[in-house]
């Protein structure tokens, strides 16, 4: 074995070109094998709390939940909570009326599956317009 002494060796350098090279290609991959999913949501309008007071409309059916899930449809409560009792309840308060507006106004501490059904049961009525009623607090 021939051992040089005193010739320092190269210091080793790290090449980028290639390394550039394969992280493009791994980005390049990685864009193509991407699945993008698009959720589709409930479109609701929310009344703004800056809003004045409207006047009542007539062709208004209001729907109340209580913090312990009882339902009201104008102010006289229902039985029963299930989709078809409440859904059969707005038919009635609806009476003739065409496409009335269903105004659900919830406690803050009324269960989201309560306030569901509701919109469940105005789906199953034949009623697709629904507002949620707000509090103006000062």
């Amino acid at each position: 074995m021939k051992f040089q002494r005193g010739h320092s060796r190269e210091e080793p350098e790290i090449n980028l070109v290639p390394m550039i090279d394969v992280l493009l290609v791994i980005i390049i991959f990685l864009m193509l094998t991407t699945t993008y999913s698009k959720f589709s949501g409930l479109e609701i309008n929310l009344p703004t709390a800056e809003a004045s007071k409207q006047n009542e409309q007539p062709n208004e059916i209001d729907v109340a939940v209580t913090a312990s899930g009882q339902v009201l449809i104008d102010k006289s409560p229902l039985a029963a909570t299930d989709v078809l009792t409440i859904a059969e309840a707005l038919r009635r308060a609806a009476g003739d009326r065409q496409d009335p507006l269903i105004v659900i106004n919830a406690d803050a501490k009324a269960t989201h599956q309560s306030v569901i059904d509701i919109m469940q049961a105005a789906q199953n009525a034949g009623y697709p317009h629904i507002s949620f009623a707000t509090q103006i607090t000062r």
